[in-house]
């Protein structure tokens, strides 16, 4: 059976090219997620889902601002390791892509899906943005990040590892890494399903016909800012199609 993106990520994956930058970079995330929640939240600490959230490292700085942390991710191996770092934290609650579902619609302050778009179809996002809305209260928070434009290729995700790499102490590490990706599942995989990609226009208008008012963020999330993030509020109902 083909590989799929699911079990890509499933599996012990070679796109972080040493553990410095594996920490170095769900730090980054964290970090900038935390400033978010404070940022978009009612005032009080809010109840949050973050869709997609890969390993999660440093998730321990992001639930330290919520009333609740939600972590959805769809690859079992990551959630048990997810499960087991974070046992004893009882802020935070980690699902399956399908148990979303029974979050209570109306309850979630602020939905987080960061690097997750690019793997999904233009169906299954729009079913995502409507599972979402459901779950947002009135005026609640939709961070998409980690958008890829039209025209950003794999030449500009390898710069700006690079950079990344030279700010953090792993160039060394990361020039081998970006040779074996060349080699790599990754690398025939984005070839083969691809990745989805979105202009700035094209995402606004996604977001308004499901029903949010959105704009762009002036930085993305995490190091590679040739990438983009937008913040989406629950405001009138969705745009039927003729």
């Amino acid at each position: 059976m083909a590989m799929n993106w699911r079990d890509y990520w499933n599996s012990d994956t070679p796109i972080y090219v040493s553990e410095r930058h594996k920490l170095l970079h769900y730090r980054g995330i964290a970090s900038d997620l935390a400033a978010l929640v404070a940022e978009l939240g009612p005032g009080e600490p809010p109840i949050v889902l973050d869709h997609g959230c890969g390993e999660a490292l440093a998730a321990e700085r992001v639930a330290a601002r919520c009333e609740k942390l939600y972590l959805c991710d769809a690859a079992p191996n990551v959630r048990a390791r997810i499960e087991a770092r974070l046992a004893d934290n009882l802020k935070v609650t980690v699902l399956a892509p399908e148990e979303v579902e029974a979050i209570p619609d109306g309850s979630l302050d602020i939905v987080v899906a960061n690097s997750l778009l690019q793997y999904l179809s233009r169906p299954e996002f729009d079913a995502l943005l409507a599972l979402w809305r459901g779950k947002l209260k009135d005026g609640g928070a939709l961070v998409l990040a980690d958008i890829i434009p039209h025209g950003t290729g794999a030449a500009t995700d390898a710069a700006a590892l690079l950079r990344f790499a030279a700010s953090g102490g792993f160039l060394v590490s990361a020039l081998g890494g970006l040779a074996r990706t060349a080699l790599s599942d990754y690398r025939k995989l984005r070839g083969t399903l691809g990745l989805a990609r979105y202009d700035e226009g094209e995402m606004l208008a996604i977001l308004t016909m499901a029903g949010f008012e959105a704009a762009r963020r002036p930085r993305n999330i995490g190091h590679n800012q040739a990438r983009m993030t937008f913040v989406a509020r629950k405001s009138g109902e969705p745009v039927k199609a003729a």
